[in-house]
């Protein structure tokens, strides 16, 4: 089993839903698609870019399969499964190992605060009964919880625990993590707007939607860091900064469907409460996508 199979671009797919609110699994194919063969090294359904708590059970499973499927083993797929309860956690996990994941990602989802010792367990009884590796995907602005370093450490000590996707957009976390571990630590950033300081502080991926709408400069930055070439890294993270900064502040399903609308791809519909970006927003992020298509093509 190889326990750290990610590195590099990990693209997000958006989980598109039809005017009547259901998931569009033909589409949401092609979507997965465009993000294969635009180069991303990995593609991971079923996160905060896939709207995974607005999803049912049987939801969940069409589109892992379609994942699966559709990517056809031409890079690793990292299925999210994360469920307010362990036990459907274990179903989920179960299921993606199943279906052929090659890993599975994990944030703590709860209602209640938990401790250190509940989240430990949580991951260590799910662990125990799957055998492919597991992503501890740390993101307080979405799940509540907030697992420090000394807490995600300690998650490290469990067998199928192999990586970390940190998303506070502190990026000394991910210093520290690198100092306390080592330098063979496997943590992914989850913060679009750090991606050029993550990889400088020695993250093996970047765990982004924005593949789905500016691949080549996604790619491009990932590379420019492997042929430690700084100075393009920095030149090519200040030509996506403004549009990575735009998909977390207004929202990744919205801002990525509206994303797709505008360069002419159909980026399906929103599932209630969620809902399009305003015309206005819509207008900026037309903007902005102008401006970096004119960076493309100089």
């Amino acid at each position: 089993m190889n326990t750290v199979p990610f590195k590099g671009v990990i693209a997000y797919p958006i989980t598109p839903f039809n005017d009547n609110e259901k998931v569009d699994i033909p589409l949401f194919k092609k979507l997965v698609e465009r993000l294969v063969v635009s180069g991303s090294h990995g593609i991971a359904p079923l996160g905060s870019t896939g709207v995974l708590p607005y999803l049912n059970d049987e939801e969940k499973e069409a589109v892992t399969e379609a994942t699966i499927q559709q990517v056809a083993g031409r890079v690793p797929t990292l299925v999210g499964i994360s469920n307010l309860t362990t036990e459907k956690t274990i179903y989920h996990a179960k299921f993606a190992e199943k279906a052929g994941a090659t890993a599975v990602m994990i944030i703590p989802m709860s209602y209640w605060k938990l401790t250190d010792d509940e989240i430990v367990k949580h991951y260590d009884t799910i662990a125990s009964k799957i055998s492919i590796p597991i992503m501890a995907y740390n993101n307080p602005a979405t799940s509540g919880v907030d697992m420090s370093p000394v807490l995600l450490k300690r998650l490290l000590q469990i067998p199928n625990v192999t990586m970390i996707k940190e998303s506070t957009g502190d990026i000394q976390r991910m210093h520290y993590l690198r100092k306390e571990l080592g330098e063979e630590v496997a943590f992914y950033n989850g913060s679009n707007p750090l991606a050029l300081a993550a990889f400088a502080a020695g993250a093996k991926g970047w765990c982004t939607a924005a593949p789905n709408l500016i691949p080549e400069l996604n790619i491009g930055l990932y590379n420019a860091i492997q042929n430690n070439d700084f100075e393009a890294a920095r030149n090519i993270f200040y030509e996506q900064v403004d549009l990575l900064k735009f998909i977390v502040a207004k929202g990744l399903p919205r801002a990525i469907k509206a994303g797709l609308n505008i360069l002419g791809e159909d980026g399906g519909y929103l599932r209630s409460p969620l809902q399009p970006l305003t015309p206005e927003e819509t207008k900026e992020l037309k903007s902005i996508l102008s401006s970096v298509t004119d960076s493309l093509s100089v």
